[in-house]
């Protein structure tokens, strides 16, 4: 993995950037102080300028002061006039039409003052006034709607207990007529059962009756010789087969299934004698439909 290079802290930045500014002022003062010192270390330039030295006392009008003016003489000094009036000094004072006319116009000046304080202070009350009728109507538009909201409030609220009391009414009424629906069913049920007991009562005391009876027993000897004559006897059946046969029927007498029980034969004739019922199908119907069984334990014998 590279290393990487010395990580630069930002003490260090400022640090350069300091020396680098330093260094710069170092340089433009340098430039600075060498630009003064040439301007004021450089001699001024003279001028070569051929002149002769006179002397001021040999040129004429040279060297003496002009002459001076006389002055004038002062004006003598003249009296005092005492015929001449004195002004006075600042403005005259005002007459009684001028300070009457001030006086009124201080009054008319007072009376608009008065006049604006009355306007402004009806103003003032008419504003107020205007503010507490709109505060009265807000607090009045205010309490309105917060009487209406509590109406809205309570209809929704009796809105909502009629609803629910209207949906236990309801479900209590659905409760009650599954309850009645469902007890209905039972008691159906239970009649049902009972008659199905009843008949299958009856239906087996027949049965009990009709097995008992000579028509059953000739009637499964039919279904036995019907058997036997479809039945294709195998080369290793022997003198004395006996199987007990369960086959199972439609009204009409068409098999449905065969079942082998207790056989003394072997595979072959297991298999013959099954075959064998199903070509005897349809089977011979009973002499009494009341004897039909669709479940038939037959014993086969053929010999």
């Amino acid at each position: 993995m590279a290393q990487s290079g010395p990580v630069e802290r930002t003490s260090d930045r400022w640090i350069s950037i300091v020396l680098s500014v330093l260094l710069h002022g170092a340089l433009v003062a340098a430039v600075a102080y060498g630009w003064w010192s040439y301007k004021h270390e450089r001699p001024a330039p003279t001028l070569a300028i051929e002149a002769t030295v006179v002397d001021a006392k040999s040129v004429p009008g040279i060297g003496k002061s002009p002459p001076q003016p006389e002055p004038p003489p002062p004006p003598p000094p003249q009296p005092p006039d005492t015929q001449s009036p004195v002004e006075p000094e600042g403005p005259p004072p005002p007459t009684p039409e001028e300070l009457a006319q001030r006086e009124r116009a201080a009054q008319a000046e007072q009376q608009e003052k008065e006049q604006e304080q009355k306007r402004m202070e009806q103003e003032r009350q008419q504003a107020t006034a205007l503010a507490e009728e709109k505060a009265a109507e807000k607090k009045r538009a205010e309490e309105k709607r917060q009487e209406e909201q509590k109406k809205a409030q309570a209809k929704a609220e009796a809105e909502r207990k009629a609803r629910e009391l209207a949906e236990a009414k309801k479900k209590a009424e659905e409760q009650k007529r599954l309850e009645e629906e469902r007890q209905k069913a039972e008691q159906q049920a239970n009649a049902q059962r009972e008659a199905d007991l009843r008949r299958s009562l009856d239906q087996e005391m027949r049965r009990d009756t009709a097995r008992s009876s000579a028509a059953m027993a000739s009637w499964q000897s039919q279904i036995v010789a019907r058997i036997t004559r479809a039945w294709l006897r195998p080369p290793s059946a022997r003198q004395g087969i006996v199987c007990e046969l369960n086959v199972t029927q439609e009204p009409g007498g068409k098999v449905t299934s065969v079942h082998i029980g207790t056989c003394n034969g072997d595979a072959a004739v297991r298999e013959s004698i099954e075959a064998a019922v199903y070509r005897a199908s349809p089977l011979p119907p009973p002499p009494d439909p009341s004897l039909f069984e669709p479940s038939l334990d037959i014993t086969f014998r053929p010999d």
